[in-house]
């Protein structure tokens, strides 16, 4: 009889009692071909973090808590739009929080992080991808971003790609405010905005 992989995956972790002795299963679920996104959450100053990835690169970072986004809910747009396949794995996310860690303790400025573009798709992803170009402690407008996607007059269509960020900090939306000098709008709320131009703002060197 043919093991089932997904049962090979759970036995790794029964009849263990210390909770501190447990294996992290993801690599047996990964190897059986169960897992398409790992996930992990972590606190920063900017509230809690969901992270996520596939073998691709970092897919999702979400704001979690108060006004922003629901854990069960980005999982299930992970499961709905990737794969249902979404296992938690701290480990195999270990080099985003770091980083992220690294961003907010002011000793990082570029991230060193491949990325999974996946969710998204068209203009807003050259929108995205232009955003993220823009230097440490910078700033652009929804038009320049529009015009180094392709189209100057899609500055609308530039700010709702940004609205639908899925990497937020990594892709650095928060450096994109109107031609005014007005914070326009931010997917985790102007106050996490203003936070995370404070960072860049007080890193050293700056």
């Amino acid at each position: 009889m043919t093991e089932d992989p997904l049962e090979r995956a759970l036995a790794l972790g029964a009849g263990i009692d210390d909770e501190r002795s447990l294996p992290d299963i993801t690599d047996a679920a990964a190897a059986a071909g169960l897992l398409d996104v790992a996930y992990a959450t972590l606190d920063s100053p900017v509230g809690t973090l969901l992270v996520a990835c596939t073998d691709r690169g970092l897919v999702r970072l979400a704001y979690l808590g108060d006004e922003a986004e629901d854990e069960d809910t980005v999982l299930e747009e992970l499961a709905s739009a990737i794969s249902p396949r979404v296992l938690a794995s701290a480990r195999r996310l270990d080099d985003p929080r770091r980083e992220l860690d690294q961003y907010f303790a002011g000793g990082r400025r570029d991230f060193d992080l491949p990325l999974d573009w996946q969710l998204t798709h068209g203009f807003g992803r050259r929108v995205l991808q232009a955003t993220a170009r823009i230097p440490y402690g910078a700033l652009s407008s929804y038009k320049e971003v529009a015009t180094e996607a392709g189209s100057p007059r899609g500055f609308r269509a530039a700010g709702n790609a940004l609205g639908s960020n899925p990497i937020p900090i990594v892709v650095p939306c928060h450096r994109v405010l109107h031609s005014g000098g007005g914070l326009g709008g931010y997917t985790g709320g102007l106050d996490r905005k203003r936070k995370l131009l404070a960072v860049e703002r007080s890193s050293p060197g700056m």
